[in-house]
């Protein structure tokens, strides 16, 4: 199970197991607060969700810094549920770090884009 809810936000419903999800939709607040914190900017969590609007993600953003314990507890459960099932299939990608996106952009530098002569 995991740990209450320290400071209840309008925007954010819990699911019979405790997973704090977007109300009125099926995103977790894991998933957004995730992508934030990898450096997505909430311009384009707007534009990548643009059913939620921006009261309901702004309110689900703070909601989880509000309550970064259970919010941690949440995607330990679901890299653990990953993990056992074998991988992501099906499942949005893991956002790279800042440091995995500055070596993806180096390495994406040093190749052309017309292939190498020789």
């Amino acid at each position: 199970m995991l740990p209450r809810v320290r400071v209840p936000h309008p925007h954010v419903t819990l699911d019979a197991d405790g997973t704090p999800f977007v109300a009125g939709s099926r995103v977790p607040v894991r998933r957004l607060f995730s992508w934030h914190r990898q450096g997505t900017t909430v311009e384009t969590l707007l534009r990548r969700y643009p059913q939620l609007g921006p009261a309901r993600v702004l309110d689900a953003l703070a909601f989880a810094f509000d309550n970064l314990e259970l919010i941690g507890e949440d995607l330990a459960r679901e890299r653990d549920l990953l993990a056992r099932s074998g991988g992501a299939e099906g499942h949005e990608p893991a956002p790279l770090s800042p440091k995995e996106r500055a070596a993806d952009a180096l390495v994406r530098q040093g190749k052309l884009p017309w292939g190498s002569s020789g």
